[in-house]
Protein backbone atom coordinates (compact mmCIF):
# COMPACT_ATOMS: atom_id res chain seq x y z
CA UNK A 1 0.00 0.00 0.00
CA UNK A 2 1.00 3.48 -0.80
CA UNK A 3 -0.12 5.86 2.07
CA UNK A 4 -1.01 9.29 1.47
CA UNK A 5 -3.79 9.77 4.43
CA UNK A 6 -1.14 11.15 6.90
CA UNK A 7 -3.54 14.53 7.86
CA UNK A 8 -5.73 11.69 9.23
CA UNK A 9 -2.96 9.55 11.06
CA UNK A 10 0.65 9.09 9.98
CA UNK A 11 0.87 5.20 9.23
CA UNK A 12 4.62 4.85 8.46
CA UNK A 13 6.15 5.84 11.82
CA UNK A 14 10.01 5.92 12.84
CA UNK A 15 11.35 2.49 13.93
CA UNK A 16 12.18 3.89 17.16
CA UNK A 17 8.72 4.31 17.98
CA UNK A 18 7.63 0.17 17.91
CA UNK A 19 11.12 -0.13 19.71
CA UNK A 20 9.82 2.73 22.52
CA UNK A 21 6.38 1.14 22.92
CA UNK A 22 7.77 -2.34 23.29
CA UNK A 23 10.39 -1.61 25.55
CA UNK A 24 7.40 0.40 27.81
CA UNK A 25 5.79 -3.05 28.04
CA UNK A 26 8.53 -4.81 28.82
CA UNK A 27 9.87 -2.59 31.97
CA UNK A 28 7.25 0.60 32.57
CA UNK A 29 4.25 0.19 35.11
CA UNK A 30 2.39 3.48 35.77
CA UNK A 31 4.24 6.81 36.79
CA UNK A 32 3.17 8.17 40.64
CA UNK A 33 2.00 4.69 41.69
CA UNK A 34 4.63 3.24 43.47
CA UNK A 35 8.72 3.99 44.14
CA UNK A 36 9.73 0.87 42.36
CA UNK A 37 11.65 0.58 39.66
CA UNK A 38 9.28 0.01 37.10
CA UNK A 39 7.38 2.86 38.03
CA UNK A 40 10.11 5.17 38.48
CA UNK A 41 11.45 4.03 34.81
CA UNK A 42 7.93 5.09 33.70
CA UNK A 43 7.44 8.95 35.45
CA UNK A 44 11.28 9.55 33.96
CA UNK A 45 10.04 8.80 30.40
CA UNK A 46 6.57 10.90 31.03
CA UNK A 47 8.63 13.84 32.04
CA UNK A 48 11.20 13.36 29.29
CA UNK A 49 8.27 13.71 26.83
CA UNK A 50 6.67 16.54 28.87
CA UNK A 51 10.37 18.21 28.46
CA UNK A 52 10.45 17.41 25.08
CA UNK A 53 7.35 18.89 24.21
CA UNK A 54 7.62 21.95 26.15
CA UNK A 55 11.43 22.87 24.46
CA UNK A 56 9.48 21.78 20.68
CA UNK A 57 6.41 24.68 21.55
CA UNK A 58 8.18 27.24 23.50
CA UNK A 59 6.67 26.00 27.51
CA UNK A 60 9.29 26.98 30.23
CA UNK A 61 7.57 24.56 32.50
CA UNK A 62 7.22 20.94 31.63
CA UNK A 63 3.95 20.58 33.85
CA UNK A 64 2.33 22.99 31.71
CA UNK A 65 1.97 20.27 29.19
CA UNK A 66 -0.68 17.84 29.70
CA UNK A 67 -1.33 14.06 28.26
CA UNK A 68 -5.00 13.34 26.84
CA UNK A 69 -5.80 10.68 24.12
CA UNK A 70 -6.46 12.55 21.14
CA UNK A 71 -6.70 16.12 20.12
CA UNK A 72 -10.23 15.80 19.96
CA UNK A 73 -9.97 14.76 24.06
CA UNK A 74 -7.47 18.04 24.48
CA UNK A 75 -10.26 20.08 22.70
CA UNK A 76 -13.06 18.96 24.56
CA UNK A 77 -10.72 20.45 27.51
CA UNK A 78 -9.63 23.59 26.28
CA UNK A 79 -13.13 24.55 25.27
CA UNK A 80 -15.23 23.12 28.38
CA UNK A 81 -13.08 25.58 30.49
CA UNK A 82 -13.29 28.62 29.09
CA UNK A 83 -16.93 28.47 27.10
CA UNK A 84 -20.02 29.00 29.01
CA UNK A 85 -23.00 26.87 28.02
CA UNK A 86 -24.77 29.56 25.74
CA UNK A 87 -21.15 31.63 25.44
CA UNK A 88 -19.79 33.83 22.44
CA UNK A 89 -17.39 32.44 20.97
CA UNK A 90 -15.39 33.27 17.52
CA UNK A 91 -13.90 30.52 15.35
CA UNK A 92 -12.34 29.75 11.78
CA UNK A 93 -14.09 28.71 8.83
CA UNK A 94 -12.16 25.73 8.28
CA UNK A 95 -12.51 24.50 12.01
CA UNK A 96 -13.47 20.46 12.23
CA UNK A 97 -16.11 18.62 14.27
CA UNK A 98 -13.63 18.68 17.17
CA UNK A 99 -14.22 22.57 17.52
CA UNK A 100 -17.81 22.98 15.93
CA UNK A 101 -19.67 19.99 18.04
CA UNK A 102 -18.21 20.39 21.69
CA UNK A 103 -19.62 23.86 21.09
CA UNK A 104 -23.49 23.08 19.48
CA UNK A 105 -23.42 20.93 23.16
CA UNK A 106 -22.84 23.91 25.07
CA UNK A 107 -25.11 26.01 22.60
CA UNK A 108 -22.69 27.81 22.01
CA UNK A 109 -23.15 31.70 19.84
CA UNK A 110 -20.74 31.02 17.06
CA UNK A 111 -19.91 33.86 14.72
CA UNK A 112 -17.61 32.23 12.00
CA UNK A 113 -14.99 34.45 10.55
CA UNK A 114 -14.95 33.30 7.17
CA UNK A 115 -12.81 34.21 4.19
CA UNK A 116 -11.63 32.95 1.26
CA UNK A 117 -8.86 29.99 0.81
CA UNK A 118 -5.53 30.60 1.24
CA UNK A 119 -6.40 34.32 2.13
CA UNK A 120 -4.26 34.52 5.72
CA UNK A 121 -4.66 38.37 4.99
CA UNK A 122 -9.00 38.31 4.26
CA UNK A 123 -9.16 35.97 7.64
CA UNK A 124 -7.07 38.22 10.43
CA UNK A 125 -9.36 40.88 8.36
CA UNK A 126 -12.36 38.59 9.57
CA UNK A 127 -10.78 37.66 13.26
CA UNK A 128 -10.16 41.86 13.61
CA UNK A 129 -14.31 42.42 12.42
CA UNK A 130 -15.77 39.84 15.38
CA UNK A 131 -13.16 39.39 18.12
CA UNK A 132 -14.61 41.50 20.94
CA UNK A 133 -13.58 42.03 24.87
CA UNK A 134 -16.07 39.49 26.49
CA UNK A 135 -15.71 36.82 24.22
CA UNK A 136 -15.49 33.20 26.10
CA UNK A 137 -12.97 32.11 23.34
CA UNK A 138 -11.65 32.55 20.09
CA UNK A 139 -10.78 29.41 18.51
CA UNK A 140 -8.63 28.81 15.35
CA UNK A 141 -7.03 25.98 13.18
CA UNK A 142 -3.75 26.26 12.32
CA UNK A 143 -4.14 24.42 9.20
CA UNK A 144 -6.89 23.23 7.85
CA UNK A 145 -7.51 19.42 7.48
CA UNK A 146 -9.27 19.21 4.46
CA UNK A 147 -6.60 22.59 2.38
CA UNK A 148 -3.67 22.54 4.02
CA UNK A 149 -4.20 25.99 4.48
CA UNK A 150 -1.77 27.52 6.69
CA UNK A 151 -4.15 30.43 9.13
CA UNK A 152 -2.55 33.67 10.35
CA UNK A 153 -2.35 31.96 14.15
CA UNK A 154 0.17 34.89 14.85
CA UNK A 155 -1.84 37.66 14.02
CA UNK A 156 -4.89 36.19 15.19
CA UNK A 157 -3.00 35.25 19.10
CA UNK A 158 -2.18 39.16 18.78
CA UNK A 159 -5.38 40.75 18.28
CA UNK A 160 -7.07 38.42 21.12
CA UNK A 161 -4.20 39.55 23.29
CA UNK A 162 -4.89 42.82 22.78
CA UNK A 163 -8.31 42.47 22.85
CA UNK A 164 -8.67 40.34 26.25
CA UNK A 165 -9.84 37.60 24.78
CA UNK A 166 -8.28 33.53 25.63
CA UNK A 167 -7.20 32.39 22.69
CA UNK A 168 -7.47 28.24 21.96
CA UNK A 169 -5.13 26.65 18.77
CA UNK A 170 -5.99 23.83 17.33
CA UNK A 171 -2.68 22.25 16.04
CA UNK A 172 -3.94 18.97 14.47
CA UNK A 173 -2.46 19.58 11.40
CA UNK A 174 0.74 21.54 12.58
CA UNK A 175 2.07 20.12 15.05
CA UNK A 176 5.86 18.61 13.78
CA UNK A 177 5.51 20.50 10.77
CA UNK A 178 4.93 24.30 11.53
CA UNK A 179 6.47 25.84 14.61
CA UNK A 180 4.65 27.22 17.36
CA UNK A 181 5.83 28.97 20.15
CA UNK A 182 3.12 29.08 23.42
CA UNK A 183 4.59 31.99 25.28
CA UNK A 184 4.89 34.22 22.56
CA UNK A 185 1.86 33.44 20.57
CA UNK A 186 0.12 33.78 24.52
CA UNK A 187 -2.49 31.24 23.83
CA UNK A 188 -4.43 29.91 26.90
CA UNK A 189 -4.25 26.20 25.05
CA UNK A 190 -3.08 24.81 22.38
CA UNK A 191 -4.04 21.07 21.38
CA UNK A 192 -2.70 18.63 19.26
CA UNK A 193 -2.49 14.88 18.44
CA UNK A 194 0.59 12.72 18.86
CA UNK A 195 -0.27 10.49 15.76
CA UNK A 196 0.50 12.32 13.06
CA UNK A 197 3.05 14.80 12.49
CA UNK A 198 4.41 14.12 15.82
CA UNK A 199 4.75 10.44 14.82
CA UNK A 200 3.63 8.38 18.15
CA UNK A 201 0.99 5.77 17.88
CA UNK A 202 -2.85 6.37 18.21
CA UNK A 203 -4.21 7.10 21.59
CA UNK A 204 -1.88 10.04 22.31
CA UNK A 205 -2.44 13.81 22.27
CA UNK A 206 -1.20 16.86 24.02
CA UNK A 207 -2.96 19.75 25.02
CA UNK A 208 -0.42 22.59 26.14
CA UNK A 209 -1.81 25.05 29.09
CA UNK A 210 -0.98 28.40 29.84
CA UNK A 211 0.20 28.56 33.84
CA UNK A 212 -2.21 31.27 34.85
CA UNK A 213 -5.70 29.77 32.96
CA UNK A 214 -8.20 27.44 34.69
CA UNK A 215 -8.56 23.92 32.99
CA UNK A 216 -11.56 22.23 34.21
CA UNK A 217 -11.19 18.50 33.91
CA UNK A 218 -13.00 16.22 32.04
CA UNK A 219 -12.37 13.28 34.12
CA UNK A 220 -12.27 12.88 38.07
CA UNK A 221 -10.47 9.93 39.57
CA UNK A 222 -7.17 8.96 40.60
CA UNK A 223 -4.40 10.46 40.02
CA UNK A 224 -1.21 8.89 42.44
CA UNK A 225 -1.40 12.85 43.78
CA UNK A 226 -3.44 13.86 47.10
CA UNK A 227 -4.91 10.63 47.23
CA UNK A 228 -6.83 11.48 50.77
CA UNK A 229 -8.70 14.61 48.57
CA UNK A 230 -11.67 14.06 47.21
CA UNK A 231 -11.53 16.64 44.49
CA UNK A 232 -9.36 16.79 41.60
CA UNK A 233 -5.87 18.22 42.51
CA UNK A 234 -5.77 22.31 41.49
CA UNK A 235 -1.97 21.97 40.09
CA UNK A 236 -1.41 20.45 36.73
CA UNK A 237 -0.60 18.06 34.86
CA UNK A 238 -2.65 15.91 37.71
CA UNK A 239 -5.70 18.12 37.75
CA UNK A 240 -6.16 17.33 33.95
CA UNK A 241 -4.90 13.29 33.80
CA UNK A 242 -7.05 11.35 35.85
CA UNK A 243 -6.78 7.38 35.66
CA UNK A 244 -3.52 5.55 33.99
CA UNK A 245 -1.88 7.22 31.63
CA UNK A 246 -0.83 5.25 28.54
CA UNK A 247 2.76 4.71 29.03
CA UNK A 248 3.41 3.01 25.97
CA UNK A 249 1.76 5.29 24.07
CA UNK A 250 3.50 8.11 25.69
CA UNK A 251 7.02 6.32 25.64
CA UNK A 252 6.07 5.95 21.28
CA UNK A 253 5.30 9.39 21.47
CA UNK A 254 8.37 10.85 22.78
CA UNK A 255 10.85 8.70 20.06
CA UNK A 256 7.90 10.01 17.80
CA UNK A 257 8.89 13.92 18.86
CA UNK A 258 12.83 13.46 18.97
CA UNK A 259 12.25 12.19 15.03
CA UNK A 260 10.90 15.19 14.59
CA UNK A 261 13.07 17.28 16.70
CA UNK A 262 16.79 15.58 14.84
CA UNK A 263 15.00 15.89 12.03
CA UNK A 264 13.52 19.46 11.90
CA UNK A 265 10.53 21.11 10.97
CA UNK A 266 12.16 22.97 7.85
CA UNK A 267 13.24 19.97 6.43
CA UNK A 268 10.04 17.53 6.88
CA UNK A 269 7.74 20.64 5.64
CA UNK A 270 10.49 21.23 2.88
CA UNK A 271 10.11 17.37 1.98
CA UNK A 272 6.01 17.60 1.83
CA UNK A 273 6.16 20.60 0.03
CA UNK A 274 8.01 18.80 -2.78
CA UNK A 275 5.63 16.13 -2.79
CA UNK A 276 2.94 18.22 -3.03
CA UNK A 277 4.38 20.35 -5.88
CA UNK A 278 4.93 17.05 -7.86
CA UNK A 279 1.58 15.45 -7.29
CA UNK A 280 0.76 18.96 -8.55
CA UNK A 281 2.39 19.21 -11.80
CA UNK A 282 0.66 15.89 -12.88
CA UNK A 283 -2.61 16.70 -11.64
CA UNK A 284 -2.96 20.02 -13.50
CA UNK A 285 -2.05 18.13 -16.64
CA UNK A 286 -5.35 16.20 -16.32
CA UNK A 287 -8.48 17.80 -18.05
CA UNK A 288 -11.58 17.71 -15.78
CA UNK A 289 -9.91 18.22 -12.37
CA UNK A 290 -9.65 20.89 -9.69
CA UNK A 291 -6.72 21.50 -7.48
CA UNK A 292 -7.05 23.73 -4.06
CA UNK A 293 -3.91 25.44 -4.21
CA UNK A 294 -2.11 28.66 -2.58
CA UNK A 295 0.21 30.27 -5.09
CA UNK A 296 3.47 28.52 -5.14
CA UNK A 297 2.57 26.73 -2.11
CA UNK A 298 2.90 30.21 0.25
CA UNK A 299 0.19 29.48 2.71
CA UNK A 300 -0.34 25.51 2.13
CA UNK A 301 1.66 22.32 4.07
CA UNK A 302 1.48 19.17 2.23
CA UNK A 303 -2.19 18.40 2.06
CA UNK A 304 -3.85 18.32 -1.54
CA UNK A 305 -7.07 18.65 -2.01
CA UNK A 306 -9.27 17.84 -5.54
CA UNK A 307 -12.23 17.58 -7.23
CA UNK A 308 -12.94 15.83 -10.77
CA UNK A 309 -15.77 16.94 -12.71
CA UNK A 310 -18.63 14.71 -13.53
CA UNK A 311 -17.07 11.73 -10.83
CA UNK A 312 -18.01 11.45 -7.53
CA UNK A 313 -15.19 11.96 -5.10
CA UNK A 314 -16.41 8.39 -3.00
CA UNK A 315 -15.45 6.27 -6.49
CA UNK A 316 -12.42 8.50 -7.33
CA UNK A 317 -11.36 7.03 -3.63
CA UNK A 318 -12.48 3.76 -3.93
CA UNK A 319 -10.81 3.12 -7.06
CA UNK A 320 -7.25 4.30 -5.93
CA UNK A 321 -7.93 2.15 -2.92
CA UNK A 322 -8.47 -0.84 -5.72
CA UNK A 323 -5.17 0.13 -6.43
CA UNK A 324 -3.23 0.07 -3.65
CA UNK A 325 -3.05 3.93 -2.84
CA UNK A 326 -4.43 5.22 0.14
CA UNK A 327 -6.32 8.69 0.32
CA UNK A 328 -9.21 10.31 1.91
CA UNK A 329 -12.27 11.06 0.05
CA UNK A 330 -15.36 13.14 1.55
CA UNK A 331 -16.19 15.97 4.02
CA UNK A 332 -13.34 14.71 5.91
CA UNK A 333 -14.90 15.71 9.70
CA UNK A 334 -14.92 19.40 8.60
CA UNK A 335 -18.00 20.60 7.33
CA UNK A 336 -17.38 24.55 8.08
CA UNK A 337 -13.95 23.82 6.02
CA UNK A 338 -16.29 22.95 3.03
CA UNK A 339 -18.77 25.30 2.97
CA UNK A 340 -16.51 27.93 3.34
CA UNK A 341 -14.58 26.91 0.20
CA UNK A 342 -17.97 25.97 -1.98
CA UNK A 343 -17.46 22.18 -1.35
CA UNK A 344 -20.04 21.16 0.82
CA UNK A 345 -22.04 19.39 -1.95
CA UNK A 346 -19.27 17.35 -3.49
CA UNK A 347 -16.30 17.16 -0.62
CA UNK A 348 -13.10 16.53 -2.24
CA UNK A 349 -10.21 13.70 -2.47
CA UNK A 350 -7.62 14.62 0.08
CA UNK A 351 -3.88 13.68 -0.90
CA UNK A 352 -1.67 14.14 2.33
CA UNK A 353 1.92 13.50 2.53
CA UNK A 354 4.55 12.71 5.38
CA UNK A 355 8.28 12.66 5.91
CA UNK A 356 7.92 8.80 5.16
CA UNK A 357 6.77 9.38 1.17
CA UNK A 358 8.82 9.19 -1.48
CA UNK A 359 8.78 11.22 -5.89
CA UNK A 360 8.41 7.28 -6.66
CA UNK A 361 5.36 7.02 -4.60
CA UNK A 362 4.03 9.92 -6.36
CA UNK A 363 4.73 9.13 -9.67
CA UNK A 364 2.79 5.83 -9.13
CA UNK A 365 -0.15 7.88 -7.74
CA UNK A 366 -0.25 10.12 -10.68
CA UNK A 367 -0.24 6.97 -13.48
CA UNK A 368 -3.44 6.05 -10.80
CA UNK A 369 -5.19 8.52 -11.18
CA UNK A 370 -4.93 8.69 -14.97
CA UNK A 371 -6.10 5.66 -14.80
CA UNK A 372 -9.14 6.05 -12.92
CA UNK A 373 -9.73 8.89 -14.65
CA UNK A 374 -9.63 7.54 -17.99
CA UNK A 375 -12.14 4.95 -17.28
CA UNK A 376 -14.15 7.78 -15.73
CA UNK A 377 -14.63 9.90 -18.46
Amino acid sequence: MIYFDSAATSFQKPASVAAAMWEALASMSSPGRGGYPAAARAADTAFQCRSELAELFGLKNPEQVVFTFNATHALNIAIKSLVRPGGKVVVSGYEHNAVTRPLEVLGADISVAAAPLFQPGAVAEAFSRLVRPGLDAVICSHVSNVFGFIQPVGEIAAICRNRGVPFIIDASQSAGVLPLDMEALGAAFIAMPGHKGLYGPQGTGVLLCREDVPARPLLEGGTGSQSIQQRMPDFLPDRLEAGTLNMPGIAGLLAGVRYVRRGGLDKILAHEKHLTQLALQGLEAMPGLRTFVSPGLRDQTGVLSLTAEGTDVETIGSALAERGIAVRSGIHCAPYAHRTAGTLDTGTVRISFSDFNTPEEVARLLRAVHGVLGRAF
